[in-house]
C-alpha cells in the first residue's frame, strides 16, 4: 500500500512539475490563460473581481517575460560556455519604446494572448495602451540604438547594451498656451515588469579625490587614485528577444546608489538633511537624462552620468571576461566595444586606467588592448555637439583620467610630429587639448585616437567627416574610416506599427521580409495591378482615419483625412528648419487671405517635436507653430483647407500612429547637417513621399526609389559652402522675394500674436541679420517643391505609385543590414545559435535531480 501510494506521489509530483513548465514556457491558449491569471493573483496581489487594466498588463507582461527568461537564460549560459565574441554597445540614450507588443511579436504570442484575453472581455490594444513609455533618451541617438539591439539578437549576434536607468526620461512636453512646459517624466511610478535588478552584481566608481604616485614591487611607476566620493553602479537587466529566434540579448542599465547612504551620527546630531547628503548628490547622478547644461553644475553632472555608466560597464565588461578567461591579455579578441558618439568616449581613458592602475598592464600592452577593443561612431557635424569638457572640470572630477589623457596626447603627438614635422598648426588641431579660449578636453579627439575603427551613418557624413570635421584625422589615420549608413528595424516600424500594410505585403509575398527587408522589393511585380494598388490606398487612408481620430480626442482639431497629411516630426533644431515648413504655410495662408476662393490643395500640417529646455530659440518656434495654427485653423476665409496640428508629447509609441498616416515626409535640414536622420527611412517604408534636401541619408534614399519619386530642393553642401563664403546676405532675398517678405512682414506685425506684437521679433532677428540655416536661399525652391507636391498628390494613381516604390526600395535601410555591415567590417564577431532543445533536456534533469 506504502510502495502505491510513493507512486502516486511520485506521479502527482511529475504531472505538477510538468504543469509549473507549461505554465512558465508554454505558448498554447490554455497555458496563457492560466499563466496570465496566475500572475495576476500570485504577482499582482489582485482577485479577478477587483483587477484594473493596468493590473492585467503587468500580468501579460509578466508572463511574456517568463517565456523570454527561458529563452536568455540558455543564450547566456551558451554564451559563458562558447566563450564567444560580444558586441558591447555602450550609449547614453536608449529608446526602446514600448516593450509589450514588441516581445509579443518576437516570442510568438501574439494572437494566443489577443485571444486569451478576449476571452476575458479585454482587448490587447487597452493593455499596451497602458504601459508607460521608458523616454530614456532625446530622439535619433537613442532610437538607432535600440533598433540595433532588435538586429543583433535578430541575427543571433552576441551582444549586451549598456547605458544609465534614468530614473526620470526625457521631460513630458505639455503645450500650454502655445507654449512647451516640461513635466517630470515619472516612468517607474508604476513599476517596470521588464527588468530584473542584478544586486550581486554591483560595482563602485570614484570620483573627485586626488592621485599618487608610488612603485609596485618591481620597482615600476604606478598611480592610486584616492577619491573624495564612491558610488555604487547598481545594474538592472532588460531582456532583449530576436524575432523568431532563440536569441535573447541584455540591455544592461546602472542606477546611482550611495555607498553611504545614511549617516547615523550626523543624524542624531539633529542635522537630518545632512544625514542623507550623500545619498541625494550619489543618485542625482542617474536622476535625469541629461540635465539642462546652461550652467556649470548641468555640465557637471553631465560628465558625471557619462563617467559612471562608462566606469560601470568597463568594470562589468571585464568581470565577465576574467570569468571566462584566465586574464585580459586577450580581452580585445573576445570584446568588441563601440562607442555610440561622443558621451561614452570618456572610456577610452577609464579602460586604460582599469588596465594600467587595477590590473597593473604595462602602458604599450594595455593601448594595443584598448585600440583594438573600441569602435567609435560619429552622429553628429555640428562643432557644439562635439563634447568639449573644460580641463579644470576633468581635474575636479577624474583627476586620474585628466594625467591619462595628458598621457595619450603626449605619445600621439609624439608620432604626429615625426609623420608631420614642423607642422605646430596640424598638431593644435589635432591635440585631445584645445587651448583657446579655455583649456578643454576634445572628447571626439579621445575617441578617434582609441578606436581602431571610425565610422559615420550615411555616405555624405562619413565623407564630410574625412573632408572637413575629422579631416586630420583621416589623413593620419585613412583606413580607421567607413561608413556604416544607420537603418530601423522593420519588426517595430512596418510590422507592428503598421499591421494592414504588412498583412497585405506579407500576403503576397509571404512573411521572410521580416527578417530580410530587401525582400520587399519582389512587390515590384503588383506595382501595376489595380487592386493592390487600391489595397495599397484604402490601407493608407485607414491609417489616416486613425490618426485623424487620435488628433481628434487628444487635441481637440478635426482634420480632414482626405487631405494631404504633411509631417514633420523630429527633435526641435534650428537645423532641422521645422521654421521654413511653417514659412510655407503662411504663405499659402496669405494666398488664401489674397483671394479666398483661390485653389488650394487641402492639406494637415502636423508637427510633433521636443525642444531642449534650456534652448529658447527652438521653443519660441514652438510658439510660432502653435500661434500659426490657432489662426489658420479657425479663420473662416481659410474653409479648413488648411490645418495646423501639434502633437504634444513625440515618443516612439506616437511615432508608430503618425508614420503609417503620413502622405508627404518633410525632411528639410540643411545640406550638410543632418548626420543621417532615421525618421526619412520610416516614413518611406510607410509609403510617404520625401521632400527634401541632399543632405544625410536623403540622399542614398532618392538613389534607391529614384529621382522621380522624390521630392528634390534646395542648395547642396558645395553651394552652400561656395553662399556662404561670397558673404550669405539674407536681407537682400527678403527685399527681392514678394511672397517671402509677405510672410516675414505678417510676423513682425504681430498677427500671429495678439496682444504681444514683439514675440517672435527674435526669430525674424535671427533670420534677417544671420539665418544661420540659410532658410531664405532655400525657401523659393521649396515653394516650387511644395507646387510639384501639390500637382502630384491631385493625381491619386500617380501618388500610391510612387508610394509604393518609396515603400519597397526601403531594403537598403534595415538595421539588419547595417548591423550585419558592423559584424563583418568593424567588430569581427559571428551568429551563435541557441539549441533549446538541448536545454530542455538539462532542465528536465535538473527537474530530475531535485524531485530526488
Amino acid at each position: 500500500m506504502q510502495e502505491v501510494h510513493q507512486e502516486q506521489s511520485a506521479s502527482y509530483t511529475e504531472k505538477v512539475k510538468i504543469q509549473v513548465e507549461d505554465d512558465r514556457t508554454g505558448t498554447s491558449l490554455d497555458t496563457i490563460k492560466r499563466a496570465i491569471a496566475d500572475n495576476l493573483y500570485y504577482l499582482q496581489g489582485k482577485d479577478i473581481e477587483f483587477a484594473t487594466t493596468y493590473n492585467y498588463y503587468m500580468a501579460l507582461a509578466y508572463t511574456v517575460r517568463d517565456r523570454l527568461l527561458h529563452r536568455w537564460l540558455k543564450t547566456t549560459k551558451t554564451y559563458f560556455h562558447q566563450n564567444v565574441k560580444t558586441v558591447y554597445y555602450l550609449s547614453a540614450e536608449f529608446l526602446m519604446g514600448r516593450q509589450l507588443a514588441k516581445n509579443l511579436v518576437n516570442v510568438g504570442c501574439w494572437e494566443v494572448a489577443r485571444q486569451a484575453l478576449e476571452e476575458s472581455c479585454l482587448k490587447l490594444d487597452d493593455l499596451i495602451e497602458k504601459e508607460p513609455e521608458p523616454g530614456l533618451g532625446n530622439g535619433g541617438l537613442g532610437r538607432l540604438a535600440a533598433c540595433f539591439l532588435d538586429s543583433l539578437a535578430t541575427l543571433e549576434i552576441p551582444a549586451v547594451g549598456y547605458g544609465i536607468r534614468y530614473e526620470f526620461g526625457i521631460f513630458k512636453q505639455q503645450i500650454q498656451n502655445g507654449y512647451q512646459v516640461e513635466q517630470p517624466d515619472k516612468w517607474l511610478s508604476l513599476g517596470n515588469p521588464w527588468e530584473i535588478p542584478r544586486h550581486e552584481d554591483q560595482v563602485q566608481i570614484k570620483f573627485g579625490g586626488y592621485t599618487e604616485a608610488y612603485p609596485d614591487k618591481q620597482g615600476n611607476y604606478r598611480v592610486r587614485w584616492i577619491p573624495e566620493l564612491t558610488v555604487i553602479g547598481m545594474p538592472y537587466d532588460t531582456l532583449v528577444p530576436g524575432y523568431n529566434t532563440n536569441t535573447v540579448n541584455t540591455l544592461r542599465l546602472w542606477s546611482a546608489k550611495a555607498s553611504n547612504e545614511f549617516d547615523l551620527q550626523v543624524f542624531d546630531s539633529g542635522d537630518y538633511h545632512r544625514a542623507v547628503e550623500d545619498k541625494t548628490s550619489s543618485e542625482n547622478i542617474s536622476k535625469v537624462l541629461y540635465p539642462n547644461d546652461n550652467i556649470f553644475q548641468g555640465k557637471m553632472l553631465r560628465l558625471e552620468q557619462q563617467y559612471f555608466f562608462i566606469s560601470c560597464s568597463l568594470q562589468d565588461i571585464i568581470r565577465t571576461h576574467l570569468s571566462r578567461n584566465p586574464n585580459l591579455d586577450n580581452f580585445h579578441e573576445k570584446a568588441a566595444i563601440q562607442l555610440n558618439d561622443t558621451h561614452p568616449s570618456i572610456g577610452v581613458a577609464e579602460l586604460m586606467r582599469l588596465l594600467v592602475d587595477e590590473h597593473d598592464m604595462e602602458w604599450e600592452k594595455a593601448w594595443n588592448i584598448t585600440q583594438n577593443t573600441f569602435g567609435y561612431t560619429n552622429h553628429t557635424l555640428l562643432s557644439e555637439a562635439l563634447e568639449r569638457w573644460p580641463v579644470s572640470m576633468f581635474a575636479t572630477l577624474l583627476p586620474r583620467h585628466l594625467e591619462i589623457i595628458y598621457e595619450i596626447n603626449f605619445r600621439f603627438l609624439e608620432k604626429v610630429k615625426k609623420r608631420y614635422p614642423g607642422d605646430d598648426g596640424r598638431l593644435a588641431r589635432m591635440s585631445l587639448i584645445e587651448e583657446f579660449p579655455e583649456k578643454r578636453v576634445r572628447m571626439a579627439h579621445l575617441a578617434c585616437t582609441g578606436a581602431h575603427a571610425i565610422n559615420g551613418v550615411a555616405a555624405l557624413h562619413t565623407q564630410l567627416l574625412k573632408t572637413d570635421v575629422l579631416r586630420d584625422f583621416y589623413e593620419f589615420w585613412p583606413d580607421k574610416f567607413t561608413n556604416k549608413t544607420n537603418g530601423i528595424t522593420p519588426r517595430r516600424w512596418l510590422l507592428i506599427s503598421n499591421p494592414k500594410l504588412a498583412l497585405l505585403i506579407t500576403d503576397k509575398i509571404g512573411k521572410n521580409w521580416i527578417k530580410n527587408l530587401e525582400e520587399i522589393k519582389q512587390l515590384e511585380r503588383f506595382i501595376d495591378d489595380p487592386e493592390f494598388r487600391h489595397n495599397w490606398s484604402q490601407i493608407k487612408h485607414e491609417n489616416k482615419q486613425d490618426l485623424a481620430a487620435y488628433i481628434q480626442q487628444k487635441i481637440g482639431i478635426v482634420v480632414n483625412p482626405n487631405s494631404l497629411f504633411d509631417i514633420q516630426v523630429k527633435r526641435l533644431h534650428e537645423y532641422k528648419r521645422q521654421l521654413l515648413n511653417v514659412l510655407h504655410i503662411i504663405t499659402l495662408y496669405n494666398r488664401i487671405k489674397q483671394n479666398p476662393d483661390v485653389d488650394i490643395l487641402h492639406r494637415t500640417f502636423i508637427f510633433g517635436a521636443k525642444a531642449a529646455p534650456g534652448y529658447y530659440m527652438a521653443k519660441l518656434i514652438i510658439k510660432l507653430i502653435n500661434a500659426v495654427g490657432e489662426i489658420v485653423n479657425n479663420d473662416p476665409d481659410v474653409r479648413d483647407r488648411l490645418k495646423v496640428v501639434f502633437i504634444p508629447n513625440f515618443s516612439v509609441s506616437i511615432g508608430q500612429r503618425i508614420y503609417p498616416a503620413a502622405d508627404l515626409s518633410e525632411q528639410i535640414s540643411t545640406a550638410g547637417k543632418e548626420a543621417s536622420g532615421t525618421g526619412n527611412m520610416k516614413f518611406s517604408l510607410n509609403g510617404a513621399l520625401t521632400i527634401g534636401t541632399l543632405d544625410g541619408a536623403n540622399i542614398e534614399i532618392r538613389e534607391a526609389v529614384g529621382a522621380e519619386n522624390f521630392f528634390l530642393f534646395g542648395l547642396n553642401v558645395e553651394e552652400a559652402k561656395a553662399l556662404k563664403y561670397q558673404g550669405y546676405n539674407p536681407e537682400q532675398y527678403y527685399t527681392y522675394n514678394q511672397e517671402l517678405r509677405q510672410v516675414i512682414d505678417r510676423i513682425v506685425s504681430g498677427y500671429f500674436s495678439p496682444g504681444k506684437p514683439h514675440l517672435f521679433h527674435p526669430i525674424v532677428e535671427s533670420l534677417l541679420r544671420k539665418d544661420e540655416y540659410m532658410l531664405f536661399a532655400d525657401y523659393q525652391t521649396y515653394i516650387d517643391c511644395q507646387e510639384r507636391v501639390n500637382q502630384a498628390y491631385r493625381n491619386p494613381e500617380y501618388w500610391t505609385r510612387m508610394s509604393i516604390i518609396n515603400s519597397i526600395n526601403m531594403g537598403k535601410f534595415s538595421a539588419d543590414r547595417t548591423i550585419n555591415e558592423y559584424c563583418q567590417e568593424i567588430w569581427n564577431v559571428e551568429p551563435v545559435k541557441i539549441d533549446m532543445e538541448a536545454y530542455s533536456q538539462e532542465t528536465a534533469g535538473l527537474q530530475r535531480y531535485c524531485q530526488i
